[in-house]
């Protein structure tokens, strides 16, 4: 069992910044790797972004690649999402989540989740 708790979220206006924090406990950390996805409100859970377990290998979508980057720390169990240049479009409930599948791109292959965090973009 892996337990994910997301912070970080919150208001921002477009073209502010946001870093959203996922902390792990619970079995191995370092063994999964980690993603991050994004719902809003009458859309389909996305993918954002993915990072391997060594926190070499890294994966965007195109809608955010260049503005946002993930991170993982695995001595403190915790992974990150640095956000740039935030839109309206981005606002979302964001969820981080872990698995040990292939397919990282896929929400279905994780096998954790958290409870996600509000991120809203608005003037």
């Amino acid at each position: 069992q892996v337990q994910l708790v997301e912070s970080g979220g919150g208001l921002v206006q477009p073209g502010d910044s946001l870093r959203l924090s996922c902390a792990a406990s619970g079995r191995a950390f370092s063994r999964y790797v980690m993603g991050w996805f994004r719902q809003a409100p009458g859309k389909e859970r996305e993918f954002v972004s993915a990072i391997g377990w060594s926190g070499y290998s890294t994966t965007y979508a195109d809608s955010v690649k260049g503005r946002f980057t993930i991170s993982r720390n695995n001595a403190e169990n915790t992974m990150y999402l640095q956000m740039h240049s935030l839109k309206p479009e981005d606002t979302a409930v964001y969820y981080c989540a872990a698995t040990s599948k292939a397919g990282v791109n896929d929400a279905h292959n994780y096998d954790y989740w958290g409870q996600g965090t509000q991120v809203t973009v608005s003037s």
